[in-house]
């Protein structure tokens, strides 16, 4: 009995792990702190723009 449960548990784990890579989470990629304040200096950058576009 044991021998089984272990060669079940041990097939268990590769259907879960393979079940896993399959479904991929949500959650949004890491952005680090660096590249979020480019992206806004780039942001208001486009928007300074933006505004000097329409004033003339």
């Amino acid at each position: 009995m044991n021998r089984r449960k272990k060669i079940v548990t041990k097939f268990n784990n590769k259907d879960k792990r393979a079940n896993a890579k399959l479904h991929k989470s949500n959650k949004p990629a890491y952005v680090s702190k660096a590249e979020r304040e480019r992206l806004a200096l780039l942001a208001q950058e486009q928007q300074i723009d933006t505004l000097n576009h329409e004033a003339c």
